[in-house]
């Protein structure tokens, strides 16, 4: 019976972990500090959060030793602690609920794959394009998130701005635009308005956090 108890000590600290990324505003939070280091009052600017509440997730987040602070002034900046298993870990949960979760398939269905039916470009293929030159490389992320870091060579044109701004692009080749990761909406209205205008475009599979985790050379 006493065997027992070092494994569920160790459950019980792997149940708090889970029960930590059980909560929506928490995987947004980790999907934007995964871009980069975030203050507390720019995450909740970005999820329409008040401060108060940003904050209590992050302490939750720090309490599982998914995320933590560093102090600059009198910002406090918080960034994913052991990057590369966390975004793996956020990864293998999206993996799991496309596989298990009905209203996931319908919503990649209805939402999706209406904007894009093509299959995505791999982080290998882009990158083979990328050392042959024959690829035009689009960041649709905000600014600010392109400044903390990007793929090398991207051009940084925000999905707002891409309109206005696409002829001042002179696209001569293929374009693969990219933004937060696999569920962020920009890429796939980037590439449903390049289209439109008749330039061929495809998607990454994923993004920048994901790029990184894999050991692929970045830039910022």
């Amino acid at each position: 019976m006493s065997s027992e108890r070092p494994k569920q000590r160790i459950l019980a600290h792997l149940a708090a972990i889970a029960a930590a990324l059980g909560h929506a505003h928490r995987l947004e939070i980790l999907e934007l500090i995964a871009q980069g280091e975030r203050s507390v009052e720019d995450l909740a600017g970005r999820t329409g959060l008040s401060v108060a509440n940003t904050s209590r997730h992050l302490q939750i987040l720090r309490r599982a030793r998914l995320a933590e602070p560093r102090q600059v002034g009198k910002r406090r900046l918080y960034s994913l602690l052991a990057e590369t298993d966390v975004i793996a870990l956020l990864s293998a949960l999206g993996r799991v609920g496309e596989r298990s979760v009905a209203e996931i398939e319908r919503i990649l269905s209805s939402y999706f794959r209406t904007r894009d039916a093509l299959e995505p470009v791999s982080r290998e293929a882009l990158l083979e394009r990328l050392r042959a030159g024959t690829v035009t490389l689009l960041d649709v992320r905000p600014a600010d998130e392109f400044a903390l870091g990007h793929l090398p060579g991207a051009i940084n044109l925000p999905l707002d701005r891409l309109a206005a701004e696409l002829a001042d692009l002179r696209l001569g080749q293929a374009v693969v635009a990219y933004c937060r990761g696999p569920y962020c909406i920009l890429s796939f209205e980037a590439v449903a308005l390049l289209r439109s205008r008749d330039i061929e475009a495809r998607r990454l599979e994923d993004g920048f956090p994901e790029w990184k985790a894999a050991g692929l050379p970045v830039e910022g």
